[in-house]
């Protein structure tokens, strides 16, 4: 069989578009989960933990333990990957993370230490 260049461009757009059809609905999903914690770190209701994770200050609905849940999912096959390139372990490759975020935590919002209790920056 004989390829064309018309035919080669359209069979590499049709993998692409099989390809983007299934990321841009979880690239989606990330993007609103972040909202999500945003809104919520903004009236203090999640913060950052010194774990390098995102906790739940007080309370919280089902979306936001729902958007919490898939950006710790997403943190913690980051720091396994950390791991795995640099020779410490994921929860080094955790805490490393968490000093840069919660040295980023705003005026206002909420933190918390390793073994410590929510506090408020």
């Amino acid at each position: 069989m004989i390829f064309t260049r018309k035919s080669r461009a359209l069979g590499l757009a049709a993998l692409v578009a099989v390809a983007l059809s299934g990321v841009a609905p979880a690239y989606a999903d990330v993007v609103q989960s972040k909202a999500v914690v945003e809104a919520a770190k903004a009236q203090g209701g999640a913060g950052e933990q010194a774990d390098g994770y995102l906790g739940i200050v007080a309370g919280g609905d089902a979306a936001l333990r729902a958007a919490v849940a898939e950006i710790n999912a997403g943190r913690a096959e980051a720091y396994r990957e950390t791991a795995a390139k640099t020779g410490v372990t994921p929860e080094a490759a955790a805490e490393a993370t968490a000093r840069q975020l919660i040295a980023r935590v705003p005026p206002g919002q909420y933190y918390k230490p390793l073994g410590g209790a929510w506090t408020r920056k």
